[in-house]
């Protein structure tokens, strides 16, 4: 036997269900319906009810009278175990540790890119969000990154490079391109070509402080017009491979962005 909740109109109502096996096919049969949840909840009696079934388990009893302590844990696996492999695939990891030559970090930058990374794809936000969200998740060499370090990660993919003649005039040439230039020379062979690629863009608007350089009112595709937002492009290969990614002030419009890609 066990308890559920069934809904019936705009209402839950508790209920105590038994499994029934007949004739090779399980059937629930309903033993008692304790009442609606809502006042049930309202006046405790959940509760009541829990406290008094447990006279006859002597583990809840244990339980509830705080000699047994209960441990429960569980982490995620699956999400990182794919786009891991993916991010392998891509080049991505070894991009990032080409730029990463030379410079001195105290923490492992790959695996905070890679972190944040992973949290936009799987439910998106800050990196304050993020930084709560991973302790859900088992992902390799995260132990010991704190919150300054995914923003310090994020400054690193944002440092404008010293020599700027290959910009697209939008925006300085930062080390993300140099990683982008990267992951795409891994996957090029003698036989790669560029004949069809498709290019999609989308806003992103800034929440408080932020945006100095380039955010400007625009088309919001998020529907926030009251927020100053940059543009964001990305293109990827008739492959559905990610060639690079691109970022416009807020009021560019897509066949403006398009142009200078194109050229590049």
């Amino acid at each position: 036997m066990f308890a559920r909740a069934k809904k019936s109109g705009k209402y839950q109502y508790l209920q105590i269900v038994e499994n029934k096996k007949e004739k090779g096919k399980v059937r629930q049969r309903v033993i008692a319906t304790i009442g609606r949840m809502d006042q049930l909840q309202s006046k405790g009696r959940v509760e009541t009810l829990i406290r008094s079934l447990s006279r006859f388990s002597e583990q809840a009893l244990l339980i509830i009278s705080g000699k047994s302590d209960v441990s429960a844990d569980s982490k995620k696996i699956g999400p990182v175990l794919i786009f891991e492999r993916l991010w392998e695939e891509a080049g991505i990891r070894k991009a990032i540790s080409r730029v990463l030559e030379g410079r001195k970090f105290e923490f492992d930058v790959e695996r905070a890119i890679f972190l944040t990374v992973l949290h936009r794809l799987l439910v998106s936000g800050s990196d304050r969000f993020c930084h709560r969200w991973c302790r859900d998740y088992i992902i390799k060499g995260i132990e010991g990154l704190e919150l300054h370090h995914l923003y310090r990660a994020m400054g690193f993919l944002g440092e404008a490079l010293d020599v700027q003649n290959e910009s697209t005039g939008f925006s300085p040439r930062c080390n993300k391109d140099l990683v982008e230039e990267l992951i795409f020379s891994h996957r090029r062979d003698l036989f790669s070509d560029l004949d069809l690629v498709f290019f999609d863009t989308t806003s992103i608007y800034f929440e408080g402080h932020g945006g100095e350089s380039i955010g400007q009112f625009g088309f919001s595709k998020d529907h926030r017009p009251d927020r100053v937002q940059m543009i964001v492009g990305a293109v990827i290969d008739d492959k559905g491979q990610p060639i690079c990614c691109e970022m416009w002030p807020g009021n560019t419009a897509d066949v403006t962005a398009l142009l200078p890609v194109v050229e590049s």
